[in-house]
């Protein structure tokens, strides 16, 4: 086990039985510690300021705040914290929102426990998390490609979405982590968004790159 410091998360959801059971789950890795609980939104706000986490773990439709207003107003702050949203609701009206306030990744309740693992840990390296059935989703929203996107930045795209670092990419595209994230930055001012996340989502939604595409070149 790895001397590193555990991943410091804050479970928000207004039910306080599904709250006791992801704190069990996640208080029984040894690489992460449950560091506070929230009931809504505006709560998860104080419990933010107070304990700095790592990665919130957020549903969406709770009373006071819900959860897309509550990550606007993170990401409005400036907190480090990345948002992993946790919830029952798959539609486009939930899952685009709350990307576009600035969520790391977006889970379904049915996610199975390993996979929550998984992209808990991902979303604390600021890489996308995203449940199939979400992908599929966004990627059936549209399908035109945007003009000027290149072969190279597609390619850089696909590995991020699986969530790659960008020294991964770089070694499997046998390329510099500079070169990579030039790449990326291209592929933002494209696609008109502004992070990692948003970029591999916007990607699905147009049907340049699928979850179950190669992993390697």
């Amino acid at each position: 086990m790895s001397d590193r410091s555990p991943i410091r998360v804050l479970v928000v959801d207004d039910h306080p039985v599904v709250r006791d059971g992801l704190v069990g789950m996640l208080s029984g890795q040894p690489d992460m510690a449950v560091v506070g609980q929230a009931a809504n939104g505006r709560d998860a706000l104080l419990q933010v300021q107070r304990h700095d986490p790592d990665v919130v773990l957020m549903d969406l439709r709770m009373p006071v705040m819900d959860g897309v207003d509550a990550i606007g107003e993170l990401r409005r702050r400036g907190h480090r914290a990345r948002v992993l949203v946790l919830t029952t609701y798959d539609r486009d009206d939930d899952i685009v929102p709350a990307i576009e306030a600035g969520a790391t990744g977006y889970l379904l309740k049915d996610t199975p426990r390993e996979d929550l693992f998984r992209a808990v840990r991902a979303a604390s390296r600021g890489e996308p998390a995203l449940t199939p059935s979400v992908a599929s989703r966004l990627m059936g929203r549209m399908r035109e490609t945007p003009q000027g996107l290149s072969p190279r930045e597609i390619e850089v795209l696909k590995l991020a979405a699986r969530g790659r670092t960008n020294r991964e990419i770089g070694r499997t595209l046998h390329v510099s982590e500079a070169t990579v994230k030039t790449h990326l930055l291209r592929a933002y001012d494209k696609l008109d968004v502004s992070d990692r996340t948003a970029a591999v989502v916007t990607a699905l939604q147009k049907g340049l790159i699928a979850l179950d595409d190669p992993a390697d070149t």
